[in-house]
């Protein structure tokens, strides 16, 4: 078959990763590269002096098969709305939108279109997220309690966007996957240390139907660089932890059993201490994994993992927690 010819727009500080992963793909090829910065052009042209690298999207959109959108948050759905009009398959990075409004309109064009539309959640293209994903799905933890993740590090402060725009579409968009039902209910509290009203650090929670409860703790402003997910079932505890190196996923055989009869309260729960184990994950890099799944997806030989409707889900629960954030941590319906 032959290679898709993909075009990047927006090659900064994420969208080069996008350049640079695309550029090593064997069933892609990197055709054009878009950016509104005149240094930013220059470094990709010198990098990669076979491609086409331009200002104006139009030229991008005549030269490529498909569109990866990595620019600034507020375009992501103009641009996307652009490649898709130009009925070229779409990959837009988080967040998806900025709006709900917005969101929709991508999707819905893309349906129109008949255009696959992919939004660029990361995280349920790695190993261990599927690993822990088929965990649930099948029952291994027994019934799931809660999660909570954590992501934080002293690091990019951002102008255009809050720790929960910037940090949030990672953790709401794998609690989705793993337990395949968005939320009922959405708090958040959140406060602005560095700059007016973009919050630096924010507190959120998600209740689900089925009694979940999922807890995100998100900040640019800590002492230490977190990456770290736990999920707590009737049956199992599991801790996906990206810092580290290998052992990224720990599944403990932990729990409080209740037997069927009992004489007294006291006698009714017992708990249980099992054995930790640690599975092999394969050495994927999840940005790799994704890029390969939008090659496919655009050329109609898979079918989006986080489609246009995921990204349209995640962009909901982020919007319902902006409004939270904004009453003070009200909770919100999605």
């Amino acid at each position: 078959m032959k290679r898709l010819k993909v075009g990047v727009v927006g090659a900064g500080v994420w969208g080069r990763n996008h350049v640079r992963t695309v550029a090593g793909l064997p069933e892609a090829e990197l055709a054009a590269v878009c950016d509104t910065d005149a240094n930013v052009r220059e470094r990709v042209a010198r990098q990669y002096p076979g491609v086409l690298v331009t200002a104006d999207i139009a030229a991008l959109l005549g030269a490529v098969d498909a569109v990866i959108v990595a620019s600034p948050a507020a375009t992501h759905a103009a641009v996307a709305r652009q490649a898709i009009e130009a009925g070229k398959p779409v990959l837009v990075e988080k967040p998806f939108a900025l709006t709900v409004r917005d969101a929709e309109q991508v999707a819905r064009a893309g349906a129109e279109r008949g255009v696959p539309v992919l939004a660029g959640h990361l995280l349920v293209y790695h190993p261990a997220v599927e690993k822990l994903r088929d965990m649930v799905q099948k029952g291994d933890l027994g019934k799931v309690f809660y999660l909570y993740s954590l992501r934080v590090n002293l690091g990019q402060v951002r102008k255009d966007e809050n720790a929960l725009w910037s940090f949030g579409p990672h953790d709401v968009s794998v609690a989705l996957y793993l337990l395949g039902e968005p939320p009922v209910r959405v708090a958040a509290q959140g406060k602005s240390y560095l700059q007016p009203a973009i919050e630096d650090v924010v507190f959120l929670t998600m209740e689900f139907a089925s009694g979940v409860l999922a807890h995100v703790q998100m900040s640019w402003l800590d002492p230490h660089k977190g990456r770290k997910l736990t999920v707590v079932g009737a049956k199992k505890m599991v801790v996906f932890d990206d810092m580290e190196p290998r052992e990224k996923l720990r599944i403990y055989d932990k729990g409080v059993d209740r037997p069927p009869e009992y004489g007294s309260f006291g006698e009714s729960l017992a708990i249980r201490e099992g054995d930790i184990f640690i599975p092999r994950i394969p050495a994927v890099e999840p940005l790799a994994a994704e890029l390969t799944h939008f090659v496919r997806a655009a050329q109609g030989r898979e079918t989006p993992r986080a489609s246009a409707e995921d990204g349209v889900r995640v962009v909901r629960v982020l919007e319902a927690a902006s409004r939270s954030l904004a009453r003070g941590g009200a909770p919100e319906a999605p």
